[in-house]
Order: structure tokens, then C-alpha cells, then sequence
């Protein structure tokens, strides 16, 4: 259980951290963090994302899977382009997915995604039902984040939102995990 407990909340704390630092890269006044990125991230905030699931992605590849939760608001599939090392948070922000992060961790992992799960939603897991607060109790369901290299198998991510970086040809995935299930991105 605290391997779970563990998993849970790194996985938590990784998905929140990219909001705050894509948003602090689209306003104004974007933090020394956003802004000291490389030149690919800024290449990649003016670019256009398209469709991942048409064919082979010449940048980083996003995924966005709430898997048993079934709220395709959240669900999405892009190609983002990519020219060199970018933060994850940056290429979330191209891919249009937004993230709200935890009341501990709001840059490096993710709550929310797309606004699911709603704070009214009742999440079903193995001990009854609970609802996402945002505020770091919650042990049971979290946004799972994923990184596969091009040739690669799928890797639970070691770093955060606003500190992992992906580089062409890797892909990105923020996978809906309840009781530890699904245990891994699909393919």
C-alpha cells in the first residue's frame, strides 16, 4: 500500500506541475523557468498540432486517455511539433490540454485534464466512490503520466510536468488510473 500511496502521489505531483508553467509561458510575464527552456519550446508554442492517430508523428506525440472514467472531453490524440528538447508542460500547452494542478504540487502534476474528472464526479474504485478535491488526499485514482521513446516501451515519467523534457519522436501520455488500473498506456 505505500508503493501505491508512493506511485500515486508522484504520479499526482508530475501531471499538475506543466499548468502553472504553461500558462506562466503564454501570459506576459512568463517565470524564468518557462522562459529559460530551448529555443525548440518557443518553435513549438507558435506551431500547429495535428492529428496523432492519422500516421507516424514528426514531433512529440500526445495521448490523453481517461480510460474507465469514459469522459472524452478529456481524450485527445496530436502530433505536436518538436525540434529539440521541450518541457512537457509546453508541449501540453500546444496540444491544447489543460491542466489544473494539485494543492501541493500545481506545476508538476495533474488533477484535471480538460476539466475531468469533475469535482462532482463520482470516481468508482475498489473501497466505494470519492471525488477529486485536488488536495493531494486522493490515493485511489490519478493522472498517470507515461513517456515512450520512438522505438521505444512505455516508461513511468521520473520527473514532473515542469521539469520533464521530451525531444522528436518520443511520446507523451496522461493516462486515468484508478486502483492502479490500467497499469500501463496500451500501446
Amino acid at each position: 500500500m505505500t508503493l501505491t500511496k508512493i506511485r500515486t502521489a508522484a504520479a499526482t505531483t508530475f501531471a499538475a506541475a506543466g499548468v502553472l508553467i504553461a500558462l506562466a509561458g503564454c501570459s506576459g510575464s512568463a517565470t524564468s523557468t518557462a522562459t529559460s527552456t530551448s529555443p525548440a519550446a518557443s518553435a513549438t508554442a507558435t506551431a500547429t498540432s495535428t492529428a496523432a492517430a492519422d500516421g507516424p508523428c514528426t514531433g512529440v506525440k500526445v495521448i490523453v486517455d481517461s480510460a474507465s472514467l469514459k469522459q472524452s472531453a478529456a481524450n485527445t490524440s496530436v502530433c505536436v511539433p518538436a525540434d529539440g528538447p521541450v518541457l512537457a508542460s509546453a508541449v501540453l500547452s500546444q496540444a491544447q490540454v489543460k491542466i489544473e494542478g494539485t494543492a501541493k504540487y500545481p506545476t508538476s502534476f495533474a488533477c484535471r485534464v480538460n476539466g475531468v474528472p469533475a469535482a462532482d464526479l463520482d470516481i468508482k474504485h475498489k473501497g466505494g466512490t470519492i471525488r477529486e478535491a485536488c488536495d493531494d488526499k486522493n490515493t485511489v485514482s490519478y493522472w498517470a503520466l507515461w513517456v515512450k521513446p520512438a522505438d521505444g516501451k512505455w516508461g513511468y515519467a521520473q520527473e514532473g510536468l515542469d521539469t520533464l523534457k521530451l525531444t522528436t519522436g518520443q511520446s507523451l501520455e496522461l493516462l486515468y488510473t484508478v486502483d492502479n488500473e490500467p497499469a500501463a498506456p496500451a500501446a
